[in-house]
């Protein structure tokens, strides 16, 4: 019959390749590479996503005991728009910036590096390797980037929430920061960030080297859609977010401008479940859960494009 035509999807794993032989070898990654586009790949995607990692932030910050600021997500973007514009959602932008690009510049150049030494000899990356590199590209990011950025971020949004903010961009914060507290003072919640970024590159990693080895099947070079590679970041990030969103809220508490009502990570924990409720510990976990979705997505969607050019253009084999 004519006019009929067959829809494919492009989540159908090949199964009709499952007997086939092998397809040789996978090919690895050169750290060099995974540096470079992640660090492209972070800068573009928190460029897009900043206003929701802004109105998670607001709402952790917005302690019960004041009373609350806001009524809501609605209610904080709302009040934002009123009193600074559009443009108000995007204020600490430059600061996460500045953090975004070497953060994913590390995880990824940390992630190839360690499992180019954990693969097989057929170059395949099994689950619970794929966890444990997460866990080691994570704890790395957390120590070289992630932590001195994102206490910069966090003092940045909270101080637009006085009557007076005292911090005029992003050096002129820097060197407040550091003038008033020391180098100490942009390594606030250490031990929290560690546990947060360690637990979250090892769900996200250990999540995608799964749905990855599913639909690869027994070919390991074969190409994955960018579609497709959008919806297991989209995956990855959603299981990241329920499973450590209450070291996210612990690790915005240590870094905010109130950080000193903390002795510790475990004491800024006990005086949350004791003062506000185990409810506390998953405040903002809608907006997060928004933007962390999209944030891996776009992420590794980006970072597989620019891999590929890169290989094109950069022979390391």
């Amino acid at each position: 019959m004519q006019g009929k035509y067959t829809f494919v999807s492009p989540f159908r794993r090949p199964w009709c390749l499952a007997a086939a032989a092998p397809a040789g070898k996978a090919k690895l990654t050169h750290p060099g590479k995974a540096i470079l586009a992640g660090g492209i790949a972070g800068g573009i995607e928190i460029c897009i996503t900043f206003p929701t990692e802004y109105v998670k932030t607001q709402l952790q910050l917005d302690e019960k005991a004041n009373p609350p600021k806001y009524r809501g997500i609605n209610d904080c973007v709302k009040q934002t728009v009123q009193s600074h514009g559009v443009k108000g959602l995007y204020r600490g932008l430059s600061s996460l910036l500045y953090g975004s690009i070497p953060k994913s510049a590390v995880r990824f150049g940390m992630f190839e590096f360690l499992s180019n030494y954990a693969k097989d000899e057929n170059g395949r990356l099994d689950s619970t390797k794929g966890l444990l590199c997460g866990l080691g590209a994570g704890v790395m990011e957390a120590v070289l980037a992630v932590c001195p950025m994102e206490t910069i971020k966090v003092k940045f949004i909270h101080d637009q929430t006085s009557a007076n903010p005292k911090y005029k961009g992003f050096f002129h914060g820097v060197r407040e920061i550091v003038r008033e507290q020391g180098l100490r003072g942009t390594y606030q919640g250490l031990t929290a960030t560690v546990l947060k970024q360690g637990s979250n590159q090892a769900i996200r990693f250990f999540v995608m080297t799964s749905l990855k080895n599913w639909y690869k099947g027994d070919n390991p070079n074969k190409t994955i859609n960018p579609l497709v590679m959008g919806v297991f970041g989209a995956t990855a990030g959603a299981a990241s977010v329920f499973g450590n969103t209450p070291l996210d809220v612990i690790k915005t508490r240590m870094q905010g401008l109130e950080a000193h009502k903390y002795k510790s990570t475990l004491d800024c924990a006990v005086k949350i479940l004791k003062y506000e409720g185990l409810a506390a510990f998953y405040k903002g976990t809608v907006p997060r859960l928004g933007r962390v979705c999209l944030d891996v997505a776009i992420v590794f969607i980006i970072y597989e494009e620019v891999v590929k050019v890169l290989n094109a253009v950069w022979k390391t084999d």
